[in-house]
């Protein structure tokens, strides 16, 4: 099913200079550009009854018709699953995602998921694409995620991320003890094999940007803080596997490695711990309306601050042994 548009506006003289897309996006702000762009695209939108370009200038004055189609959004469940709400007003809604818990329904997961608990929450995000959510966390990893409660703070969020001036800075567990920090700057794209994975390839990839430093060494794990300046699926994970420090726990790009001279119960500790040891911990953003940055911080989960305690008592295990010999 899909919703029909008909309307004609004529572009203000304030405009001139635009492009095209840009002038219309000022003007339809229920609508992302790259939706007018389609529209353009498709000749859904005409100027003095000519077809447009897109990247075709605004001189001021000009008629636009507009006869398109938009696809009206699928019909969600709500359902009453509790929210970590860090953050809510008129217009964003931050929350700390708990490990286990799949972001939106998809093939396999199509109930109690993040966005059926936002449904809930606040009934009129049936209205939105994807019912305002702008980026997405793995199922397996835990933390803070914006979600946008109406069009206006869709565009900008959205604009944000694609400019890179929305921060999200994780903790993450990693494989190996890391002498330094660094950057790793390497496209990402589905794995040309396993389809349900990603990786760093040239085909069919776009750019991705991970910046890491340490935070705290182990015996054979270092505790990483990690800042996006992109944001791929999968990319941290896909990013610390691809220089061989696989994330702890993560079972699709890493395996379990069990650190000669371990504690047994730091032995049991990595056997029982299945998921990703990742956490998005801070997000920082232009508030869509006050224009004022605003960052949110999220504590580490109880099971990701059980390992770091066992792996620090291990640590210490260590030392006192060196120590002692």
């Amino acid at each position: 099913m899909s919703q029909k548009i008909n309307q004609t506006l004529t572009i203000p003289d304030d405009l001139r200079g635009l492009r095209f897309d840009q002038a219309l996006a000022k003007l339809l702000p229920d609508f992302s550009r790259t939706q007018i762009q389609s529209w353009i695209k498709n000749a859904e939108i005409t100027s003095n009854q000519k077809p447009l370009k897109t990247r075709a200038t605004v001189k001021g004055g000009e008629i636009i018709s507009i006869q398109a189609s938009v696809k009206e959004q699928p019909i969600f469940a709500a359902e009453a699953i509790a929210l970590d709400i860090i953050y809510e007003d008129e217009v964003l809604l931050v929350i700390n995602k708990p490990a286990g818990m799949v972001v939106h329904p998809a093939a396999g997961n199509y109930q109690h998921t993040l966005l059926n608990a936002l449904i809930h929450h606040e009934p009129h995000l049936q209205t939105l694409p994807r019912a305002g959510i702008v980026h997405r966390l793995d199922k397996d990893t835990s933390g803070l995620l914006v979600v946008a409660k109406n069009a206006l703070a869709v565009k900008s969020l959205t604009k944000q991320l694609k400019n890179h001036t929305m921060e999200r800075i994780y903790q993450a567990i990693v494989l190996g003890v890391l002498i330094s920090g660094g950057t790793i700057d390497e496209p990402i794209g589905r794995h040309p094999i396993n389809r349900l994975r990603m990786a760093v390839t040239d085909n069919n990839s776009k750019p991705a940007i991970t910046h890491y430093r340490v935070i705290e060494r182990y015996r054979a794990y270092t505790r990483i803080k990690v800042q996006l300046e992109t944001g791929r699926t999968h990319q941290i994970r896909v990013h610390m596997a691809h220089i061989h420090h696989t994330i702890l726990g993560d079972q699709t790009y890493g395996r379990l490695q069990l650190p000669k001279g371990a504690s047994a119960e730091l032995i049991d500790m990595l056997r029982q711990f299945k998921r990703q040891a990742l956490h998005a911990t801070e997000l920082s953003l232009i508030h869509p309306v006050t224009e004022q940055t605003i960052t949110w911080h999220a504590p580490l989960p109880d099971d990701m601050k059980q390992l770091i305690n066992v792996l620090q008592q291990d640590q210490q295990q260590k030392d006192k042994k060196k120590d002692f010999l």
